[in-house]
């Protein structure tokens, strides 16, 4: 909602964003023992280049394009986990992930229901980078996640400064941004990684389907932007894939670990 009432470019704001919140990090990074192997780097690269483009999708196209594409990262996972994590994949993950699919092709209806197509295109690759986010994250074994994350908020910030000049610094701006990097961002990011660790995969997994859920609610309220009916229907599809394959994958997880 508040990117788009933003006048900024879009790396602009997402970099600006990233800045405000590696500043609210700042103080849970334990400098001396900040270590980012190549993993890690990967990791803050993908993580810069989903903002990045989320960012740019948002403000070019409908918030609920922008919010469903990106919302296709698990989709992703599930395909390069094979090779990149050596984990197998699972018939039902391939199952789902074509019921996916089939989601963003209804979402592509009418080019994603009256959204700008370049928009919708930059979506779907944060998607694809979201997905590597989640690939990268699991790859980590002895590292602090929030190290990754606060080291993506800063090289976003160092790539949005050639897009800084010529800005008008406007107070309403300032303060929407300052929202965006604080509350929005940076205080989240923080709760996230403490909190993942005391709740199930299954609970974490449905408290972030709020996101696509409310996002086109607060813009469409905000602004008045309203999502297309392919966009709606394709992205059910989409959400109840992800959905019910992760509740799918956690039951058979525990079902295996109980005839053990």
């Amino acid at each position: 909602m508040l990117i788009k009432m933003i006048s900024w470019n879009p790396i602009a704001i997402a970099g600006v964003r990233s800045g405000i919140a590696s500043l609210v990090l700042l103080p849970v990074i334990k400098m001396k023992d900040f270590r980012v192997s190549r993993i890690g780097l990967l990791t803050s690269v993908s993580f810069s280049a989903t903002v990045i483009l989320f960012v740019s999708a948002t403000k070019m196209t409908t918030a609920a394009n922008a919010i469903i594409l990106q919302y296709t990262a698990p989709i992703y996972t599930a395909i390069f986990s094979g090779f990149f994590l050596k984990e197998k994949v699972k018939k039902t993950d391939i199952f789902f992930s074509i019921l996916a699919v089939g989601g963003i092709v209804l979402c592509f209806i009418n080019k994603l229901s009256s959204g700008n197509i370049y928009g919708d295109i930059m979506a779907l690759f944060s998607g694809v980078s979201f997905g590597w986010f989640y690939l990268f994250m699991r790859k980590q074994k002895s590292e602090n996640p929030i190290n990754s994350a606060f080291l993506g908020n800063v090289l976003t910030f160092i790539i949005s400064i050639p897009f800084l000049f010529g800005e008008k610094i406007g107070k309403i701006d300032i303060f929407y941004l300052l929202i965006l990097g604080i509350f929005q961002m940076g205080v989240p990011m923080f709760f996230y990684s403490a909190g993942i660790k005391y709740i199930t995969a299954l609970e974490a997994i449905l408290i972030s389907t709020i996101e696509p859920i409310l996002n086109p609610v607060w813009v469409y309220l905000a602004v008045g932007e309203t999502p297309g009916k392919w966009t709606f229907i394709g992205g059910m599809v989409v959400i109840m894939s992800i959905l019910l394959s992760s509740v799918f994958n956690i039951k058979s997880s525990k079902l295996k670990a109980g005839l053990h």
